[in-house]
């Protein structure tokens, strides 16, 4: 049975997060041996891992004392080393942002690959020095595999590193549409409002990348207008005691209804007329494929 390790931050609710979740559930069932490490062993989607998978926590000190964090974490990675070295016949660095989960990957298995989930040149704002020093911080040369979830992030990034060619792949987020289909039947307290349109938006609350003022602006807009409509935000992340004041300022309280997270958003789906997705730049969203299934 081959031995299969992917490192990440945690599976708190986010699409790395949940294409984490469904890639290791499926490989799992087919006979492969799953170790997911995490920085923190924290997150909504830990539950729904299947009960064979195991989980780790690798997480590093992180102490004021520069010193003292140092040291503890030398000690630390030397410990991984011994017991993990070329222990696994395949890892991953899942989380590519993560410092942790690179040292892990690379440590656990001469098969190693980084996992990209963006166009990250967009992600830097067209910035070839910032994407350069992101990935050299990573050590993304010293993975036998790049790995991105879709063929703009893959283009994005051999534009910038092209001696990376032949050692760069595209495998698309997997994606379970019959366990999609059978949560979406679950009951909620919110009902289809007849005669109205009803938008949904599912994802982190982050301006930067979001752009979910551009919600608030349309829904200024049609409320001026005289539409009849409603939009369900289902999240949270940084910026959303920002998004909850311009919503207020604007006095949006009766048309954007902010949900919060939840484990299970496939209901709201079906109470909804229009999936909206205002984002500057994604890797490869699974709610565009959510809301395919749900139609």
């Amino acid at each position: 049975m081959k031995e299969l390790l992917f490192a990440a931050y945690s599976l708190d609710i986010g699409g790395i997060e949940k294409s984490l979740v469904t890639l290791t559930n499926y490989l799992q069932k087919r006979g492969y041996q799953i170790t997911i490490i995490l920085e923190k062993k924290q997150g909504i989607f830990l539950k729904e891992l299947n009960k064979d998978i195991k989980v780790i926590e690798y997480r590093p000190d992180e102490s004021k004392n520069i010193l003292k964090r140092k040291a503890k974490n030398l000690v630390k990675r030397f410990k991984f080393m011994i017991k993990y070295k070329n222990k696994f016949d395949f890892s991953a660095s899942f989380a590519t942002y993560s410092i942790v989960a690179s040292f892990i990957s690379r440590v656990a298995s001469k098969n190693s690959c980084l996992w990209g989930h963006a166009d990250y040149y967009t992600l830097f704002g067209n910035d070839k020095v910032k994407m350069k020093k992101f990935f050299k911080k990573i050590n993304y040369n010293k993975f036998k595999h790049v790995i991105f979830v879709s063929k703009e992030g893959k283009s994005s990034f051999l534009n910038i590193f092209p001696e990376m060619k032949e050692k760069t792949l595209v495998c698309n987020n997997l994606i379970d549409s019959k366990k999609i289909k059978k949560l979406a039947e679950e009951k909620v307290n919110e009902k289809k409002d007849e005669g109205i349109t009803t938008f949904i938006n599912v994802g982190r609350h982050d301006e930067k990348q979001k752009k979910l003022t551009r919600i608030i602006e349309v829904a200024k807009r049609l409320k001026m207008n005289g539409y009849r409509f409603k939009m369900l935000w289902i999240g949270d992340g940084p910026d959303s005691n920002f998004y909850k004041e311009e919503i207020r300022k604007n006095k949006l309280q009766e048309n954007i209804e902010l949900l919060g997270r939840k484990q299970n958003p496939y209901p709201y789906f079906k109470i909804s007329d229009c999936v909206i997705l205002t984002s500057d730049y994604e890797g490869y969203p699974v709610v565009f494929l959510e809301s395919f299934i749900l139609n």
